[in-house]
């Protein structure tokens, strides 16, 4: 009785952490192509925009239209 027990802990677990894993891989492919977007634009048109943890965050939540946000709130005046 207590193997099946294991047995199905280990098998939720397992799920779980694919589930996290595979949510982690999505926030950093969006991190990346966000980052990129503010990269080229500080490179360009010289933004201005730096680096930080909410940067970061802002990007890998939304990506490319997190990035185009950051940039829009820049050059209305609200730099983060």
């Amino acid at each position: 009785m207590i193997e099946i027990g294991l047995i199905l802990l280990a098998i939720v677990l397992i799920f779980g952490a694919y589930i996290i894993l595979r949510s982690l891989k999505k926030f950093i492919i969006n991190a990346i192509a966000g980052l990129f977007i503010l990269f080229l634009a500080n490179q360009f048109i010289s933004a201005d925009i730096g680096y930080s943890w909410l940067v970061i965050l802002v990007c890998g939540i939304g990506g490319v239209v997190g990035a185009v946000l950051l940039l829009a709130l820049r050059f209305m005046g609200f730099g983060i």
